[in-house]
């Protein structure tokens, strides 16, 4: 199937004004691992703990991370690097730098309506962001409000329910969608228990005790909430409105998914007339099989570390991926924090990187000007790092700018030149 693409946007720079003019909780922000530092200090125990942590050991958090440190820098020199662009081109839009937003569920607990704010941010930048199905926020509110805004969604259990569901995204206005599949099992995310989050949200002393230590989160996000929106509600997994919360029923809204198959892939192909990304995939194997289901794309993916703990890194699978599925657009996200790290993944043969936490954490310690900042930080990381490699554009990235432990990476299939002509 070939969609006609979406209309280009206009390309815009994410711009990152001097540390002075800054709110003064912004200016001793330098990286994108600082705003997770801040956010300690600005959320409830039990939602940082929701948002900063993994499953069982956090071994595939940590590898996702750790997988950058295996690869090196080769750079160039005496290149003529005043005029560069680290501009991208998918899916028949034109971004201003090869990374966006990945897609988290519950923003609106870590930030005042926090889906909303990562999307008006993303599209003012002119980077892509992806909306999390696990939302408390209705669809069609952050599409009115960010119509660039991609949708990301899980298959329902019951597979009658997969066409209104469907259907509901493409009347809110949703041109490119993206079904995770790597969450058909529920994960044992011990970390949950040991902060004190659950789902449904169990009111507790120690729960109202957690949000009173904590008094600008509880008037500017829960309390605002409750009072201008009442409680929220899982709004966005099937075509109509989800329990609130703090409902016992809410594990209803997560049906078992257990039962998910290909066929079912091919179901939402057949209806979906637009882009559809297949999110999750980390064999080769699979990939071979999206692309056969009618895939525009792939996300390589572990669920940051969220699902089973032990898995690869994306950025190990990335290279081998990217090999099986040839000119089929693959991106990545998950431990994604550097602009050297957007370089590297560009390097094995990604052509776009999403990050998730650090944005989080962005909306939680400063709302809009956190996200500002915080892509504008990357943004310009990756663009200092393209003029000391000796690139000019993100597309002369390739292996050959690599060097694992002293030995060069042999050449890897081409990356994201091979995406110049979307």
């Amino acid at each position: 199937m070939n969609p006609a693409p979406p209309q280009p946007v206009p390309l815009r720079k994410p711009s990152l004004p001097p540390r002075q003019d800054c709110p003064r909780r912004l200016r001793g922000i330098l990286s994108l691992d600082d705003f997770e530092r801040a956010a300690r200090g600005c959320l409830p125990r039990p939602i940082f703990g929701f948002v900063a942590g993994a499953v069982e050991d956090n071994r595939t958090l940590r590898n996702n991370r750790s997988a950058f440190d295996r690869y090196d820098f080769v750079p160039r020199v005496l290149v003529d690097v005043g005029t560069r662009s680290p501009a991208t081109t998918l899916f028949g839009r034109r971004y201003a730098a090869p990374f966006g937003i990945a897609p988290m569920g519950l923003m609106a607990l870590s930030a005042y309506r926090g889906d909303v704010v990562l999307a008006e941010a993303a599209q003012a930048a002119g980077v892509p962001s992806i909306m999390s199905a696990s939302s408390l926020i209705r669809l069609e509110e952050v599409m009115a409000a960010a119509p660039d805004t991609w949708f990301q969604a899980y298959l329902p259990g019951d597979p009658d329910a997969i066409d209104p569901m469907l259907d509901r995204i493409r009347r809110a206005g949703v041109e490119i969608l993206v079904l995770t599949v790597d969450a058909g099992i529920a994960a044992n995310r011990e970390n949950n228990i040991r902060s004190g989050f659950s789902t449904p949200l169990r009111p507790s002393l120690r729960l109202a005790w957690d949000g009173l230590v904590r008094p600008r989160w509880l008037a500017s996000t829960l309390l605002r909430t409750l009072a201008r929106h009442g409680m929220p509600h899982f709004e966005n997994n099937a075509a109509g409105r989800g329990v609130p919360v703090i409902s016992p029923n809410v594990m209803r809204d997560f049906s078992d998914r257990s039962r998910l198959d290909w066929q079912d892939v091919a179901r939402v192909r057949r209806r979906w007339q637009g882009p559809l990304l297949i999110k999750g995939i980390m064999s080769p194997a699979d990939a071979a099989l999206a692309r056969a289901h009618g895939a525009d794309g792939i996300v390589v993916s572990n669920h940051g570390g969220r699902q089973l703990d032990g898995t690869a890194a994306p950025l190990q699978a990335l290279p081998r991926i990217a090999e099986a599925v040839g000119a089929l657009p693959v991106m990545m996200d998950s431990g994604v924090r550097r602009g050297t790290d957007v370089l590297k993944a560009l390097a094995l043969g990604a052509c776009c990187v999403f990050a998730g936490r650090p944005f989080n954490f962005a909306a939680a310690v400063a709302g809009r000007a956190g996200v500002d900042r915080a892509i504008g930080l990357l943004y310009e990381e990756v663009l200092r790092d393209m003029g000391m490699l000796g690139i000019r554009d993100i597309r002369e990235m390739d292996a050959g700018l690599l060097a694992p432990g002293g030995g060069l990476v042999p050449q890897a299939a081409a990356p994201a030149a091979a995406f110049a002509a979307q």
